[in-house]
């Protein structure tokens, strides 16, 4: 049955007493803190109607109830208003991630920020390499045989590889190469680049194809193979706060799961553009995690997303503020990147 206005006005402030609280909510103290303007007896039917459809259940022998993934579900799905920041929550974030000196400055601030300002754990996945474009390749002589090759993204993301080449090369062949090198790969996406690497070596005068086929194996290797994602993580002292992420007793499962990077891709790596992703309870797929909420957006440039970030914590968690701080530094933290 859908419920009407009344019974999610109800639900809603089961939820938003449940979170400031971390008791159980009671009828009598519903109708003393919220202008419902209804009797406590309606309020007392309006529950029983909630905890008939499963939005809110009665934990041991409490009086009172507490909201359950389906309740919390539908709070966030009707959450007409996300809490607005405050303007001097915006201008913390601005003057914290303004400082940033380089692109890891930006995601540990960032990681940081996010743990602090919404009390969870935060994780920030570095600008993937998959979704950049090569913004300047530099090659830099070490000895007449070894180079090193230095790829620059767009995300400002940095990569760096020793070349051995296969005999002595000129400085001005090393200039050369560069030059070609820039003119046929800048600015082209680093998943386009495999054929126009290997232009580069069929391209090349025949004297020279095999010190390119060197530099284009190290190039190939930088720019398409390496598969691994890396993280930031920060705040994860704040589970322990409460105690409501104990899954049968422990915190163990849910630190085990944040330990697995592939886990934490997972929870916030494959967000859409402008979306804000929210999973609670039962959602995640992973079990260690099914007692947890997991709050997640892409961030980059402009309307490409190059990564993803997000806050993990207990389901009684305040979600209007924390989908508006993780929309919000998202946004700034794309800024920085389009400015660099």
């Amino acid at each position: 049955m859908s419920l009407d206005d009344r019974k999610l006005e109800v639900l809603r402030a089961i939820v938003e007493d449940y979170v400031a609280t971390q008791e159980p909510v009671g009828s009598k103290s519903l109708v003393e803190r919220h202008q419902l303007g209804v009797s406590p007896a309606t309020v007392r039917n309006d529950m029983a109607v909630l905890e008939e459809e499963g939005y809110i259940r009665q934990p041991h022998t409490s009086a009172g109830r507490v909201p359950t993934d389906a309740g919390y579900r539908l709070f966030v799905d009707r959450l007409s208003r996300v809490k607005a920041l405050s303007p001097a929550e915006r201008r913390a974030i601005e003057r914290f991630l303004v400082g940033a000196v380089d692109l890891d400055d930006v995601v540990h601030r960032t990681v940081r920020l996010l743990a602090q300002l919404t009390r969870q754990v935060a994780v920030v996945q570095y600008p993937s390499l998959a979704r950049s474009s090569v913004r300047h390749l530099e090659l830099v002589p070490i000895s007449t045989t070894r180079l090193m090759l230095v790829m620059i993204a767009d995300t400002g993301r940095v990569e760096q590889r020793l070349v051995e080449l296969p005999g002595v090369t000129a400085t001005d062949d090393v200039l050369d190469m560069r030059r070609k090198i820039n003119a046929k790969l800048n600015g082209e996406k680093l998943s386009d680049t495999p054929p126009l690497v290997q232009a580069l070596v069929d391209e090349c005068d025949p004297e020279k194809r095999t010190t390119m086929a060197c530099v284009a194996s190290v190039l190939l290797e930088t720019l398409v193979e390496r598969s691994e994602e890396r993280l930031a993580l920060a705040g994860t002292a704040n589970l322990t706060r409460g105690g409501v992420l104990d899954f049968q007793g422990t915190l163990r499962p849910v630190l085990e799961a944040l330990e697995e990077e592939v886990i934490l891709l997972k929870l916030i790596g494959e967000v859409e553009p402008s979306t804000t992703r929210v999973r609670i309870g039962d959602e995640n797929e992973i079990d260690n995690l099914r007692a947890a909420s997991v709050v997640s957006t892409g961030y980059g440039p402009g309307t490409t997303i190059v990564g993803g970030l997000g806050v993990l914590g207990p389901t009684r968690m305040d979600y209007p503020g924390t989908i508006a701080t993780v929309r919000a530094v998202a946004r700034y933290v794309g800024d920085l990147l389009a400015q660099n």
